[in-house]
C-alpha cells in the first residue's frame, strides 16, 4: 500500500490510480513528516515537494532522508521552480534521492520501478559542466555576443552543436528549433541551450536572449565565444559550411506540392541526401506511406514528425530526443514509460 502527501499540486496526484493507505495535505515542517512516517509501514510514498515547508531549502530533504527511506520516496516537483535546475537535482543525488519527475507518468514508472545513480548520473554532469550556481547564472544578452578581433583556433570546443536545415521551403526549422530548446531546457535546465540563427531574424517573435541572429561572416566567432552552452542550435538556412555542427536534421515537409517542387528545383535532391538524417517536419504519413516514400526516394526516413502545438509540451519531442541521445530512455521500451523521457511538462 502506498502513501500520499500533497500540497500545490494535489489536483495532478488525484489522477493517480493507486492503492492509498493514507493521504494528507497540507504544509509540514521535514521533521514533522518524518515522525509521521517513521514507524508506519508503507510500499511507496509519493510526495509532493511543496508539502514540506521551505522546499528550496536542501537542508529539509537531508532531515527526510535521515529518518525515512530515500528509495521508497518518489519526490514529486513543481515544474518552472527553482528545484528543476541540473545544479539542484545534483544535489539531490548527492544525498541519495534518485527518484523524482515532474508529471503523472514518470510517478507510475517510479512506483515499479525504482533509479539508481547510474540513471540520474547525466545530471551530476551537466550540473558539474555548467559549474555556476543555481539560480544566479546570469542571463545571455545580445550584447555578450558582440564579436570582436581577436583570433579564435578553427577547432570548436566545450559544445555539442546541431545544425537544422529546410529541405523543402519552409519546413519549419524555426519552430522545430524553439521546440527543441524548450524542451532540452525543461530536462536539462537553464543556460543549458543556445540557438542560433544565420542571415535571418525570425528568432525574434520569440522574444527569447538565448535564441539570437549571426552572419555567415561572423557564425565561427559567435560559437567560440558560446561554449558556456552544452547544445548549440543553428538554423542553418542556406549556410554551405555545414562542418560547423556536430550533427545535422533535414527537414522536408512531406506534402504532394512540396516534394515535387523540391525535385523540380533538384531532381538529384534525394541521392544527395543518402545516410543523412532527414525529418519529415509537419507530417501526417501512415507508416505505409513513409515505407512507399523510402522506396521512391532510395533513401531511409530518420524521424516522422508530425504537427506540433507549440504553445505545450509535445510527447513526440520527448521520444525524438531520447532517440537521438540528448536525454536519456531506453530505446527497447516505450519512452513514455521511461521517467527521464518524462522529466517535463
Amino acid at each position: 500500500m502506498n502513501v500520499i502527501v500533497s500540497n500545490n499540486q494535489q489536483s495532478e496526484l488525484s489522477k493517480l490510480d493507486l492503492d492509498v493507505i493514507k493521504s494528507i495535505n497540507g504544509s509540514y515542517d521535514a521533521a514533522v513528516l518524518v515522525e509521521m512516517f517513521r514507524t508506519f509501514f508503507f510500499n511507496k510514498m509519493v510526495l509532493d515537494v511543496t508539502a514540506i515547508k521551505n522546499f528550496e531549502d536542501i537542508q529539509n530533504y537531508k532531515t527526510l532522508i535521515n529518518g525515512l527511506d530515500a528509495e521508497k520516496i518518489i519526490f514529486f516537483l513543481p515544474e518552472n521552480t527553482q528545484i528543476c535546475t541540473a545544479t539542484f537535482l545534483a544535489k539531490l543525488i548527492e544525498l541519495g534521492i534518485y527518484n523524482f519527475t515532474t508529471n503523472v507518468e514518470g510517478i507510475k514508472y517510479l512506483i515499479k520501478h525504482s533509479n539508481t545513480y547510474s540513471e540520474v548520473e547525466h545530471i551530476v554532469k551537466l550540473a558539474e559542466r555548467k559549474n555556476i550556481p543555481a539560480f544566479q547564472a546570469a542571463q545571455p544578452t545580445q550584447q555578450e555576443y558582440e564579436i570582436d578581433n581577436s583570433p579564435i583556433p578553427e577547432k570548436r570546443v566545450g559544445s555539442l552543436i546541431i545544425g537544422v536545415k529546410n529541405v523543402t521551403k519552409s519546413a519549419g526549422a524555426t519552430t522545430f528549433i524553439y521546440m527543441l530548446k524548450k524542451e532540452l531546457e525543461y530536462v536539462l535546465g537553464d543556460n543549458s541551450v543556445l540557438a542560433i540563427e544565420i542571415d535571418k531574424n525570425d528568432f525574434n517573435v520569440f522574444n527569447d536572449k538565448k535564441m539570437i541572429s549571426s552572419t555567415k561572416d561572423d557564425i565561427r566567432n559567435l560559437i567560440q565565444k558560446s561554449t558556456n552552452f552544452p547544445i548549440i542550435l543553428i538554423d542553418l538556412n542556406d549556410f554551405p559550411d555545414e562542418s560547423i555542427c556536430s550533427d545535422i536534421y533535414y527537414l522536408l515537409e512531406p506534402s504532394i506540392i512540396k516534394l515535387n517542387k523540391l525535385i523540380r528545383r533538384n531532381n538529384s535532391i534525394f541521392e544527395s541526401l543518402k545516410g543523412r538524417k532527414i525529418i519529415l517536419n509537419k507530417s501526417l504519413l501512415t507508416e505505409k506511406d513513409i515505407s512507399d516514400f523510402e522506396y521512391e526516394a532510395k533513401t531511409k526516413v530518420f524521424y516522422n514528425m508530425p504537427p506540433l502545438d507549440d504553445r505545450k509540451n509535445n510527447p513526440v519531442m520527448i521520444n525524438f530526443l531520447i532517440k537521438v541521445g540528448l536525454i536519456r530512455g531506453d530505446k527497447r521500451e516505450n519512452p513514455n514509460n521511461k521517467v527521464f523521457g518524462l522529466f517535463r511538462r
